[in-house]
């Protein structure tokens, strides 16, 4: 039977923690060094730690080493992974080939996103190399997700949720073009959050100062059960770098969501979740939702802002000398946050200072229209809340209670069939109610409180025959819970995967700048599977003449109407013309934008 897994992200061990609180299978977490958001890194002890708490829920934790490495930098990468393998993660997820060439621990490996997986003939290699698991591009449609699963083996993971980066992951180098600062290498900058002038080549001004690389959110919640079916046995959340109020309420959400879709054997983790709040995705930080490619093209840009909007709360309805009517049902708070989109495309905000049910006091009043939607981009009720214990889990245990010879023994059984049994040694003493005997049996073995454990069931086989003191039962109790969190932790240590190197050949003969080859492993890693020619990456080369910064499925001609095979989401919103070439202008930098319709492919090269 398939194993469904919802996949969170780690910020820190506390993060962890909650994540798994909150429903997640498994954790991805950044290792002390070389993980693809550099400033969420962590110790080796904190990820030791994590990985005893996840192993006593049956979940699993992948540590991130998904960065380009230099030739002196493979040595330190390796011994960082051997201690992360001393101390039980599941699985590496890396980018670099050249990891495979040294020698690693017996560990499993995830190739990541960055690995550009986003075709059959890549996968199939990947597979072939000794990966178990691919991270597919985000760009990855039901439809490819399908044929992918039916050509291969190898499981397959794929993005639910969270930011979206507008290039293939792996293939933009504009953050270091511009800065030095390698996406690649774990420190972009972000580029495509940025506001970018619109010009055509003969220097007309089409668009000014809005955010045309900038992407909405992802959000798959409707598609969950058809990427089931499409063979998809992970489902990644987005957020490395996302708050703890994030983690808890998109993870509950997508608990919930996958928890109505299938069997309680096909969870890829042990225990049930009891959620002390309603989670509720448009109430944390999004900039929009999409499901990106998922159905096809569609509209999914977030011209008017990169930041948050929140959830929509309603529409002014009247606008007074200091204060705004809003339609609707939803309840305002004092402290909230809101925001609209003016006629220009601005976005502006404001924090409500007091409500009278539908009239709200802004701390300063906007410059606002009747009929303007307003947005709630900091819910001050859901982050209270949220900020506190919002979420129970508990894995359930059966117990035995009976008599020996020379005393008594308590059993405990999980849902999974793992044991652990107690004994002590007392002289049996005849009880003189066996009814109320039993009642106290019961009632102290059940008192399993803050541990991870509910009781199912309680079987006195004593019958309540012989008087046993509370402190005798509770320290049984106690005691079994002890040996059985051992045994828990110690059944679900990952099992050694070792790696067996071969000369599978690469489906191609010539690899150029973008598969990212910056050290002499990589290039033997190749060479080995019959790679005859390798150009090395930008990080190293600094060339950027005649390459693409930025390799992008989205389109922006798409995206305004003016798409040039006529399949635009919409009526077109500027006069482009199918022989005009765009340039983007940032701070005075010029980039040129080319259309590879063929393959519905933007690229970004410098001007």
């Amino acid at each position: 039977m398939k194993k469904i897994e919802l996949l969170s992200p780690a910020k820190n061990l506390d993060f962890g923690r909650e994540a798994i609180n909150h429903g997640a299978d498994a954790v991805y977490i950044g290792a002390p060094a070389f993980g693809a958001r550099q400033a969420a890194t962590n110790s080796i002890g904190d990820i030791d730690q994590l990985v005893r708490y996840a192993h006593l829920y049956g979940c699993r934790v992948f540590a991130t080493v998904n960065t380009l490495l230099f030739d002196d930098e493979l040595e330190v990468a390796v011994n960082m992974i051997r201690q992360l393998h001393n101390v039980g993660i599941d699985a590496l997820i890396l980018q670099d080939l050249g990891l495979l060439e040294c020698n690693l621990p017996p560990i499993e490996l995830h190739a990541s996103t960055q690995c550009h997986n986003a075709s059959i003939e890549r996968i199939k290699f990947m597979e072939s190399t000794g990966f178990k698991r691919v991270i597919l591009a985000r760009e990855t449609s039901l439809e490819q997700m399908v044929q992918i699963h039916q050509a291969t083996n190898i499981e397959l993971e794929a993005f639910v949720h969270g930011a979206l980066c507008v290039c293939y992951s792996g293939q933009c180098y504009m953050s270091q073009y511009l800065n030095g600062r390698s996406g690649n290498r774990g420190s972009c900058s972000q580029p495509c959050r940025s506001k970018y002038d619109l010009y055509t080549d003969d220097g007309h001004l089409m668009m000014k100062d809005r955010h045309l690389l900038s992407l909405r959110d992802l959000n798959a919640s409707q598609s969950l059960a058809a990427m089931i079916d499409a063979g998809i046995s992970s489902f990644k959340i987005e957020g490395r770098l996302k708050d703890i109020e994030y983690i808890k309420n998109v993870t509950a959400h997508y608990r919930r969501l996958l928890d109505n879709l299938i069997d309680e054997h096909e969870r890829a983790s042990s225990g049930r979740n009891t959620f002390l709040f309603e989670p509720d995705v448009e109430k944390t930080f999004n900039r929009g939702y999409t499901d990106y490619f998922l159905h096809g093209r569609h509209k999914m840009a977030s011209f008017d802002t990169q930041k948050s909007i929140g959830k929509r709360v309603g529409e002014v309805t009247a606008v007074g000398s200091r204060t705004i009517s809003v339609s609707g049902n939803e309840p305002f708070f004092n402290g909230d946050g809101l925001c609209f989109t003016d006629s220009d495309g601005r976005v502006h905000g404001f924090l409500v200072n007091d409500v009278n049910g539908r009239v709200l006091r802004p701390n300063t009043m906007p410059k606002i229209e009747v009929g303007t939607t307003l947005w709630r981009n900091n819910d001050i009720q859901m982050e209270r809340i949220l900020k506190g214990n919002t979420a129970i889990r508990k894995i359930g245990v059966s117990m035995l209670f009976y008599a020996t010879q020379q005393g008594f023994t308590l059993e405990m059984t999980d849902e999974d069939g793992i044991k652990a049994a107690q004994h002590i040694e007392v002289d049996h003493t005849a009880a003189e109610n066996t009814s109320k005997s039993t009642s106290l049996i019961t009632k102290q073995l059940s008192k399993l409180g803050n541990t991870p454990y509910s009781t199912l069931e309680i079987i006195d086989a004593t019958q309540g025959q012989y008087f046993i003191p509370s402190l005798m039962l509770n320290q049984l109790r106690r005691d079994a819970v002890e040996q059985l969190s051992n045994n828990r932790i110690e059944h679900f240590k990952p099992a050694d995967t070792h790696l067996q190197p071969n000369d599978v050949p690469y489906p191609a003969e010539r690899l150029d700048y973008r598969a990212n080859v910056v050290n002499n492993k990589s290039e033997a890693f190749y060479k080995r599977h019959g790679i005859k020619e390798i150009e090395r990456g930008v990080e190293q080369t600094g060339d950027y003449d005649g390459k693409a910064l930025m390799t992008t499925k989205y389109c922006l001609r798409y995206e305004l109407g003016c798409c040039l095979k006529g399949k635009s989401a919409g009526k077109p919103k500027l006069d482009i013309k199918p022989s005009d070439t765009l340039i983007l202008r940032n701070n005075e930098r010029r980039f040129r934008l080319e259309f590879d319709c063929g393959n519905c492919l933007m690229k970004i090269f410098k001007c």
